[in-house]
């Protein structure tokens, strides 16, 4: 390991040379797909890789908000036979 890849001994590296694999792997994990090996593979690499941990952990808030702000919610049907009979207008 490069010295100067690393803040100080022991820390995780500034420079992740498989960013593409790593973010494939994360995403994996992320979306449920991925198995035990995997995210232990992960876990590891998250251990050692700044970048890496900085993407999982971005990735991991942007899924939560999604989650909790687009919830399915029910639509007033006056609503969808207005919609509806405009779409009709227009054809």
């Amino acid at each position: 390991m490069e010295e100067n890849n690393l803040e100080t001994s022991g820390e995780r590296k500034l420079n992740c040379g498989e960013m593409g694999k790593c973010f494939q792997l994360l995403e994996s994990i992320l979306d449920g797909e991925a198995m035990d090996e995997g995210k232990a593979v992960l876990d590891e690499k998250l251990a050692k890789c700044q970048p890496c941990f900085e993407r999982y952990h971005l990735e991991q808030a942007i899924k939560e908000v999604l989650k909790t702000k687009c919830t399915k919610k029910a639509v007033p049907t006056e609503l969808i036979m207005n919609i509806r009979s405009k779409i009709e207008e227009f054809k």
